[in-house]
């Protein structure tokens, strides 16, 4: 039985370019790359090279790519790294309803510490408002960490407008663009944000590697003491052979974004078209807002979205989040957006990616089609 791939938001298979690049450094190329003889040199430099190709994909300079073990670290020390510099009560942090739990766990990490934390919320559509996060700004608001782009529905933030409004205030900004880098364009100039992460396997790198952006002259309190690798914010030798691997995939992302882009909203839309078609009753959550070209969040009447990925065992997709796939947690975005239990018992997210073809769009839709169609017959 082929299987189809339809849950790249959750992760992405590794580019064969991707593999190529990271071959020599998980066999000859095996030099510590703090070690001054030739093999640690040479481990130096394509780290070196790795970080100057993703600050091209992120427009900044290299010196300001951190490497990471992931998009869950990146976003650790953005957070914890900001407000742990203050005393707890004397600092106070903002997120959205809406964000992975690599935030909200964090933040309540830090409110158990007696650090302020703010959630504000989205509207109907999953967008959240710019003003609602200027009004939560307080006298020791420090850091503003709003998601980029929505990892269960594929919604876009108005990152820029939230983070002018919070320079206005003298409050740094952080964003997870863990689902966004690679999908659509993630300019940390044009975004206007302080800190951004990066997490490798959502960009056809290995799981394991990310990266976060932190603007020069920003100080951060590090996660892991030790040595000074990584300007001294991530203690611990680096991982060669996946750093270079994310180097690769972020050259890769740079030159396919505007054709990927095309072809994946494409696809994305075909398979909406033909699931409405049939299922005109089904609802597209986001519908009508800026979304991840891939992503396609849809909510099917009279029956759980877990039972008709049972019935179609050739698709492989996610009721949610994968964080949230065991069925035992609620969607944190449907509920932010006021969505009612039976709408989001019936929700299946369905993500594509590069190598998606015409007949996984077609052969999807039927599979999925045939579940609702027989609900009432294996109920």
């Amino acid at each position: 039985m082929k299987q189809i791939y339809l849950d790249y938001n959750a992760t992405t298979p590794i580019s064969p370019r991707v593999v190529e690049s990271m071959q020599p450094f998980l066999s000859g190329h095996y030099g510590n790359p703090s070690s001054s003889h030739a093999l640690g040199r040479a481990a130096k430099e394509a780290i070196q090279d790795a970080r100057s190709k993703l600050s091209r994909l992120l427009g900044c300079d290299s010196e300001e790519i951190i490497f990471t073990s992931g998009g869950t670290e990146s976003n650790n020390l953005a957070i914890k790294g900001i407000l742990m510099q203050y005393p707890p009560g004397q600092a106070h942090l903002i997120i959205s309803a809406i964000e992975h739990p690599a935030v909200t766990s964090p933040a309540e990490f830090l409110r158990r510490l007696g650090y302020g934390v703010t959630v504000v919320g989205c509207s109907s559509n999953g967008i959240v408002d710019p003003m609602e996060v200027g009004n939560a700004i307080e006298s020791n608001t420090k850091l503003v960490s709003i998601m980029h782009a929505n990892n269960e529905i594929g919604t876009i933030q108005p990152i820029r407008e939230i983070a002018q409004i919070c320079h206005q205030r003298g409050v740094l900004v952080h964003t997870d663009a863990s689902q966004s880098v690679g999908k659509i364009p993630t300019s940390v100039d044009a975004l206007e944000v302080d800190m951004l992460t990066v997490a490798g396997h959502k960009l056809y790198a290995p799981k394991g590697v990310g990266a976060l952006y932190v603007q020069q002259g920003l100080g951060l309190e590090p996660l892991l003491h030790g040595a000074s690798h990584e300007n001294g914010l991530r203690a611990g030798t680096e991982n060669t052979p996946y750093i270079v691997g994310l180097g690769a995939a972020a050259i890769e992302a740079m030159e396919n974004l505007d054709q990927a882009t095309v072809k994946l909203e494409e696809k994305r839309d075909r398979l909406a078209e033909l699931l409405l078609e049939s299922i005109p009753d089904a609802k597209i959550n986001g519908e009508g807002e800026d979304r991840l070209p891939n992503t396609l969040s849809i909510s099917f009447p009279e029956t759980r979205g877990q039972k008709m990925l049972a019935r179609s065992p050739e698709l492989c997709a996610s009721t949610g989040s994968a964080c949230h796939s065991s069925g035992k947690t609620e969607s944190v975005t449907l509920s932010a957006m006021g969505r009612d239990a039976d709408h989001i018992a019936g929700t299946i997210r369905l993500s594509l990616g590069w190598l998606t073809t015409d007949e996984d769009v077609d052969r999807a839709a039927s599979l999925l089609i045939d579940a609702w169609e027989t609900r009432t017959v294996h109920a």
